[in-house]
């Protein structure tokens, strides 16, 4: 979420000039978030929800005592992030954080300042500090379907026997999710804690253009099946194998189970992809839309529809890809799949997928590892 201030100076000289201390986001007794802006000369505030959040994108802040004030109903979410966005009289456009609220939150496209409600509580998992590290190595992976390589991390549990055949958990955007999501974190707790067997995992950045090969790619499909898979399994030797994926990276894992079947004994998809032409119409430009359309269209109709393996679904309540996920869960559901979606009080972001992490990984490796 970002608010938008068109104003002649910088918005920090501005918020800084003055000794004036500007307030963070706050929430008002009836629910409504607020925020104040010293006023500035020639000042245009409006308040705009940008990457996948739910409507209204944009609402204009409106001027009282000296200073620019928003109210907004509250997003059904129970944190939001959000930036200020500062547009100077020449045209150019800085995003920046909220100088007045010290939480943020990070990504690969820098932090965000964060708004955490009375109800926000982050997993228990997130403080266990104590559980001893897994191992991390590196392992290039190439392909001649694709004319490229990618350097994949596979993970090890402490104490581990290099040989021993465990369950694989494959992770598309898995340097990012083990960055921003401390996925390896609650790996090293859950085995720790006994709360699962021991596994592995491997760590997979997406080759090439990542919305060209995760956007329902055949070809990328059968790169991960036919030559990605085969090495792995050689370096990690391995007895099953579960996927995690968040947005373009989650459908990309649907798609490899529709084009190889065999690959996969369950799936966890956070925030997944899944357009429908009229559900999606907004996302149009996407360079692939039509051919994600298709696949998804043809998954929630049941069309090939590869061995029933079990699904579990995150999505956040405050993003767009909210209905879309429900749709595909209950079509997917209605044709006998074991499949179910669990709807976080968040949106579109890191955050929210390390905390709906839980219980579905857990549950899910000691399903596929019977």
């Amino acid at each position: 979420m970002v608010i938008r201030v068109v104003a002649r100076q910088i918005l920090v000289e501005a918020l800084t000039a003055g000794g004036y201390q500007p307030r963070p986001l706050a929430v008002s007794e009836r629910g409504e978030l607020e925020r104040a802006i010293a006023a500035l000369p020639d000042q245009i505030v409006t308040f705009e929800r940008h990457e996948e959040r739910r409507e209204p994108r944009a609402v204009e802040f409106r001027r009282r005592a000296g200073a620019w004030h928003l109210r907004l109903e509250r997003p059904p979410v129970d944190r939001l992030e959000y930036l200020l966005e500062v547009e100077h009289q020449d045209g150019r456009v800085e995003l920046l954080r909220d100088p007045a609220n010290p939480l943020s939150a990070p990504g690969p496209f820098g932090g965000k300042s964060v708004l955490e409600f009375p109800e926000y509580a982050p997993p228990a998992w997130v403080a266990d500090e104590e559980s001893p590290a897994g191992g991390v190595g590196e392992l290039p992976l190439a392909s001649r379907l694709l004319r490229t390589s990618v350097d994949a991390l596979v993970w090890s549990p402490a104490e581990t026997d290099s040989g021993a055949r465990l369950p694989l958990v494959l992770v598309h955007d898995g340097p990012e999710y083990a960055e921003f999501s401390r996925l390896l974190r609650l790996f090293d707790h859950l085995v720790a804690y006994g709360e699962v067997p021991p596994f592995r995992a491997a760590l997979l950045p997406p080759p090439l253009e990542r919305n060209e090969t995760y956007s329902a790619s055949t070809r990328y499909a059968r790169a991960l099946a036919e030559e990605w898979m085969p090495a792995l399994a050689a370096a990690a030797p391995t007895s099953c194998v579960l996927g995690i994926g968040a947005s373009l990276g989650a459908l990309a894992l649907l798609t490899v189970h529709w084009t190889a079947p065999d690959l996969f004994a369950a799936l966890l998809l956070q925030s997944g992809s899944f357009f429908r032409s009229h559900l999606d119409r907004r996302e149009r430009g996407f360079p692939r839309y039509a051919r994600v359309v298709r696949f998804v269209g043809r998954a929630a109709g049941g069309r090939g529809a590869p061995g029933r393996i079990p699904l579990r679904l995150t999505c956040g309540t405050g993003e767009e890809n909210l209905e879309n996920n429900r749709l595909l869960t209950a079509a997917l559901a209605d044709r006998g799949w074991d499949a179910s979606l669990h709807e976080q009080r968040d949106a579109h972001n890191w955050i929210c997928w390390r905390d709906s992490l839980e219980p579905h990984v857990s549950e899910l490796i000691l399903q596929v590892a019977e």
